[in-house]
């Protein structure tokens, strides 16, 4: 039976504006800040990834001045709104004027705060005031988006997001306003990545585009770019080469294109109890998405089983029993956590998600985990 479409409610998409693609092309990066710099006292912030704080060959031969910040973002754990906030204010305390350009360089976690700390800087209060749809008012400073791992497509999309200490959920900062300027999509920087964290990371990409296209609100646009990211990550994913240069390429393009599709489109059930693993249970979300999908049979049978044949073809290790024997608030957290995201839940299960995913359902799923 074919599934009847609805209209996304998404009216007028925005792409980033600009990308740069292909092996090297990290050295174009200071023509690119050059032309953002115009008076003497303007500098540029760095949000790096931490992993790169010991290796110094990442930014050689990129012109940083003394006037410039370079920041090695704590990747250790998922992004808070007060860690936002924390370097949000710790920039405007050490400067009266707000910087010409930011750059994020690392992994969607990094480049989601590059794109948050961009929007706190142009707009007053704090990171929590927009988590939600349209809540930035005012165009944040000008961001490059420079991505080290493949798959999460936070380079291409309209949201950063963030887990709430105080609320415990997990949210986006959904704007125009989010998206970066400027892309430099340089596969030979993610060359290296550890293996499982270079397949963890793909499965985004993919996982993004399966829940995609078996959803109720779709269209034309979001299911091309979803059909060709996918075509990519199986081309990867089926090789046993997977991380060659040329797979690594191919798997850059399919970040971005699945972080395109979602720009027109929404996720699925996998998502957002992913998200319930992350706030209750502190597993980064690349991961939290592969241990999900493999408890979602009964909801996209003929993508799980392709799943767990790249499992087995990569000889990739993902956790289990991760939720057995939690206490009740642990499991009450989780349910809450995952429910709270309607739209990603209603695009899978319809109006009536509710009473298909009750409490008892949710806890069950999350055992099989």
């Amino acid at each position: 039976m074919i599934k009847a479409l609805k209209n996304t409610g998404i009216g007028n998409s925005k792409n980033v504006l600009r990308y740069i693609f292909g092996p090297g092309t990290l050295k174009e990066l200071d023509g690119l800040i050059s032309k953002q710099t115009k008076l003497e006292t303007d500098y540029t912030v760095f949000f790096v990834d931490s992993f790169f704080e010991k290796d110094s060959a990442l930014l050689q031969g990129v012109q940083i001045s003394s006037r410039d910040r370079v920041i090695y973002v704590d990747t250790g754990n998922e992004p808070t709104t007060d860690y936002v906030d924390q370097l949000t204010q710790s920039l405007s305390q050490n400067s009266d004027t707000i910087p010409c350009a930011i750059v994020g360089v690392g992994g969607g976690a990094t480049l989601d705060i590059a794109k948050a700390v961009a929007n706190l800087l142009t707009n007053q209060g704090k990171a929590e005031d927009y988590q939600g749809w349209d809540l930035v008012k005012n165009p944040g400073v000008y961001k490059i988006g420079i991505p080290t791992l493949s798959g999460t497509g936070a380079e291409a999309t309209r949201t950063c997001v963030m887990t709430n200490p105080k609320s415990g959920l997990k949210l986006g900062m959904n704007s125009d306003h989010t998206v970066f300027d400027q892309l430099i999509l340089d596969p030979d920087l993610t060359a290296t990545v550890p293996r499982n964290q270079y397949f963890y990371s793909g499965m985004d990409s993919y996982i993004h585009c399966i829940e995609s296209l078996s959803g109720h609100y779709r269209n034309a646009i979001g299911d091309a770019f979803s059909d060709q990211s996918l075509k990519l990550c199986r081309e990867v994913f089926q090789d046993s080469s997977a991380q060659s240069d040329g797979n690594r390429a191919k798997l850059m393009v399919a970040s971005y294109l699945g972080g395109c599709a979602i720009a027109t489109s929404y996720v699925g059930i996998i998502h957002p109890f992913s998200a319930g693993l992350s706030v209750v249970l502190g597993v980064h979300h690349c991961l939290a998405n592969c241990i999900t999908i493999k408890a979602m049979a009964e909801f996209y049978p003929r993508e799980v089983e392709e799943f767990l044949k790249f499992v087995d073809f990569q000889s990739i290790q993902i956790p289990e029993g991760i939720c057995k024997n939690l206490s009740s608030d642990q499991y009450e957290r989780l349910y809450q956590s995952t429910i709270i995201h309607e739209k990603p839940l209603m695009n899978a299960l319809g109006e009536d998600f509710k009473n298909i995913l009750t409490q008892e359902k949710v806890i069950e799923i999350f055992n099989r985990m």
